[in-house]
């Protein structure tokens, strides 16, 4: 161990956490107003109920000597992770660096049922889906399970992360069904600048993200990092060009949007190839994702802020794109199908099958298991008022004094307990 590999970690582990809030911010911008605060909390909460779990359970099921298919409980309750070396830094700081990625990928999934799932459902939902799928997909391909045997190649999360929660996402958006108002009216977002900000802000973690895999301050590291630049200014120049021959606008949407496929598309691939192949395999993951968001917006799958063409499609493209363009030269690991491995392509295409089937069908199960025991969604009347106050009884923007003003027959519909509206606002028929 040094004390430089220890800095670089410690960085790149606050850089991880620090990309949840802004992933908050990300999608909390894409919501109606009246939804923007628990979209936000859906966020931050999996600091703690995934980051939790991780700690006292998920880091022993993922980076214990067990099976192939899942870890032990040697490690439960940190039980014996201290400072001792784990490879270049010491464990509890690799532990701590891990949990921010189960954090993070937990949290990827609300984007896919925001504007309508219970708070308290969801945050049971998390939690089971740290240690029942994120865990041991984890130990497949990182903590020395069957994937890692096989061969395949994620730096920083292209399976575990990206497809994991993409997949996932698309899972609870079949469980959750539609919002109230979709296909009905155009549910448009509320803040677009708030969206940028987190886009921004995902970027600046993402070197923590991609660099910080590495485990040490090295030339791994280096590689990761420029990649990690040079790939999403590739996404985000096809994804405007895209757009610019479909519509004749550039969107800022859309920009923010490219970036984080971007972003996806180079974390499997971040320490395994050459930076300019970065830049093509950037310029190529725009077009799979761009146009499968635009199949599912002319479907009835409320996957309500594309969180599986960003992130699954962007996963899978990434992870596929690993298997061609990895480089022995620059990667001392493997050559991919342009430098005369053809095998790795399909070692890469078996992990992305493997995680979608675990991770779909896993989703989906625990989503009705939690349903058994709780509702899953809210109830119209209350879709109607908005999560914040019916959820968390507050709001995003507050109008006048502190008082959250609703008409009194949707919270009477709802059973809430927040005072209704002054009488003046009710006679005018105002929503939240």
């Amino acid at each position: 161990m040094s004390e430089g590999h220890i800095a670089w970690m410690l960085v790149s582990t606050a850089l991880v956490l620090l990309m949840t809030p802004a992933l908050g911010f990300f999608y909390g911008g894409l919501v109606r107003a009246k939804n923007a605060l628990n979209t936000l909390m859906m966020s931050f909460a999996a600091l703690g109920f995934v980051g939790l779990g991780w700690a006292l359970l998920g880091y022993s099921l993922a980076f214990t000597t067990g099976t192939p298919l899942i870890g032990g409980f040697s490690h439960a309750l940190l039980r014996g992770v201290g400072l001792e070396a784990q490879g270049e830094i010491p464990q509890i700081l690799f532990m701590a660096f891990q949990g921010t990625f189960a954090i993070i990928t937990a949290a990827l999934i609300s984007g896919a049922i925001v504007e309508r799932m219970r708070f308290g459902s969801y945050l049971a939902f998390l939690a089971l889906w740290g240690l029942l799928i994120y865990a041991p997909v984890a130990h497949w391909v990182w903590g020395g399970g069957w994937l890692a045997d096989l061969g395949a190649l994620d730096f920083a999360g292209g399976t575990v992360v990206h497809v994991n929660a993409g997949v996932a996402a698309l899972a609870a958006a079949l469980a959750v069904k539609q919002r109230r108002d979709y296909g009905r009216q155009a549910i448009l977002p509320h803040h677009i600048p708030f969206t940028l900000l987190g886009a921004a802000l995902l970027w600046l973690g993402w070197f923590g993200f991609n660099g910080g895999s590495a485990l040490a301050a090295n030339a791994s590291a280096s590689l990761a990092f420029v990649n990690t630049m040079l790939a999403p200014m590739a996404t985000l120049v096809a994804w405007m060009a895209l757009d610019v021959l479909r519509t004749g606008k550039s969107t800022a949407v859309g920009m923010a949007t490219a970036i984080v496929v971007g972003l996806v598309a180079i974390t499997p691939a971040a320490g395994f190839v050459a930076p300019i192949s970065a830049v093509i395999l950037g310029g190529l993951a725009a077009v799979p994702s761009y146009y499968a968001l635009l199949w599912r917006a002319r479907t009835r799958l409320d996957d309500s802020l594309d969180v599986f063409a960003a992130h699954g499609v962007g996963g899978i493209s990434g992870a596929l794109l690993t298997g061609v363009f990895a480089q022995q030269s620059w990667n001392g690991v493997a050559d991919g199908l342009l430098f005369g491995n053809p095998q790795q392509l399909v070692v890469q295409a078996i992990a992305v099958l493997a995680v979608m089937a675990y991770s779909g069908i896993g989703s989906f199960l625990i989503l009705k298991l939690v349903g058994l025991v709780a509702t899953l969604r809210v109830t119209p009347a209350t879709e109607s008022i908005g999560l914040d106050v019916s959820e968390h009884g507050e709001e995003a923007y507050g109008s006048g004094e502190g008082a959250i003003l609703v008409p009194s027959s949707d919270l009477l519909a709802a059973g809430s307990a927040v005072a209704p509206a002054p009488r003046s606002l009710q006679a005018s028929g105002g929503d939240a």
